[in-house]
């Protein structure tokens, strides 16, 4: 389940670009009321026609359309009130003023229509690009993974967007069901970049990697040759700064045979363990580490896996920071435990839809920040490997 949700403009340059383009938008009709002004004030014998017969034009360049369409109308509207003002019907300069202005529009209405259909079908086309690389680099997880069955979620932040710089997997192996979810620092095209590489040596190194640890090593060594490939890393760029721009917290999972799911954090979010009396239990790391990229602050051993308890009926819930982090107009972050405890009881299809409704709901439809869920429930009758009849827990 993947929805693009649209993000409020941020500040910096996107916000100045639309500030140009509303008052781009204003300029025909700008134009037209300082026609307007001189034909009704003594100024009126400054020649304003060509002003006038302008405006169509300019509309078509940034109204579409209806803007043009709206930008004529005010246009033939002052012509008339002008030419009636000022005692002009009956000469020639306002019939050519009409024809000019006639011409004008109906070339700019069709222009604007033919460049509205082309971008139309360029977004079309683009979408359907995301689409196809959103399937390749964000598959959605198979419903059923050896003793375990799952779901996952993605909500892409930023405006008209299918893909972001969250990730997510979940891979059956011989080891048993390896898991990622990570973050990348940064949004646009670097971002899925970054997380096209996470991903890739995730999917590679779970099949023959039996310690965890290296799993997440081999991701993160991946991760620093390509920041250095694409010149952003310490040996293109120079000093601790580049690193701290391409950096990804991530959480490796592996569930094996037995009750229990084990984890290795590297600077992200603890995931979440419903159990089956209701209660909701954050499984954090006994020994913090940074994140992918910023290796060279791992002081000793390059750490160890944790180990919990995960047994038939509980639900685990790994997440990115933009479902904890989700804030309300009152800047009140998003409760997750609550929305676990008072869906405890859906299938795992409905939890990811109350889920994504909820963050809906008190985001107001505004997140900033990219979602990527996997939601696993231990099945009743995993027994031993990866066959075992219909789940009697949670669906």
């Amino acid at each position: 389940m993947r929805a693009p949700l649209r993000s409020p403009p941020g500040p910096g340059a996107g916000g100045h670009h639309q500030v140009l383009f509303a008052l781009a938008e204003c300029l025909p009709f700008a134009v037209a009321l300082l026609v307007l002004l001189v034909e009704l004030t003594p100024a009126h014998v400054v020649y304003t026609g060509p002003l006038l017969v302008a405006t169509p034009a300019l509309a078509a360049v940034t109204m579409g359309p209806k803007g043009t369409l709206a930008a004529t109308v005010v246009a033939v509207g002052v012509s008339v009130t002008t030419a009636t003002y000022n005692h002009a019907w009956g000469g020639q300069q306002v019939y050519t003023n009409f024809l000019a202005l006639f011409l004008v529009s109906v070339a700019s209405f069709m222009t604007s229509r033919a460049a509205r259909t082309r971008r139309e079908n360029e977004l079309n086309q683009l979408r359907r690009i995301a689409t196809a690389a959103q399937e390749v680099l964000l598959r959605p997880v198979l419903d059923r993974l050896g003793p375990v069955r799952a779901a996952s979620m993605y909500l892409a932040a930023e405006t008209g967007a299918q893909i972001g710089g969250d990730l997510y997997d979940a891979v059956q192996t011989r080891y048993g069901v390896r898991m990622i979810v990570g973050d990348v620092r940064g949004k646009g095209l670097p971002a899925v970049r970054a997380a096209a590489v996470v991903l890739g040596a995730f999917r590679e190194a779970v099949h023959y990697e039996d310690d965890l640890v290296e799993v997440i090593n081999h991701c993160g060594a991946a991760l620093r040759r390509d920041a250095v490939v694409a010149g952003v890393g310490a040996g293109a760029a120079g000093g601790d700064d580049a690193l701290l721009e391409g950096f990804v917290t991530a959480l490796v999972a592996q569930i094996p045979d037995g009750h229990r799911v084990e984890v290795i954090n590297r600077g992200h979010p603890p995931p979440l363990l419903l159990l089956r009396n209701g209660t909701v239990r954050s499984l954090m790391p006994t020994a913090p580490l940074p994140p992918l990229g910023l290796e060279e602050f791992i002081s000793g051993p390059p750490g160890r896996t944790d180990s919990y308890p995960f047994a038939p009926g509980d639900r685990l819930l790994l997440c990115t920071d933009g479902v904890i982090e989700a804030r309300d107009r009152d800047s009140t972050f998003f409760d997750l435990p609550e929305a676990m405890v008072t869906m405890r009881d859906h299938t795992r299809q409905a939890f990811l839809e109350g889920l994504r409704q909820a963050l809906l709901r008190h985001t107001q439809g505004r997140l900033v920040d990219d979602v990527a869920v996997i939601l696993v429930d231990r099945r009743e009758d995993e027994g031993h490997g990866s066959t075992g009849g219909p789940a009697q827990g949670p669906r």
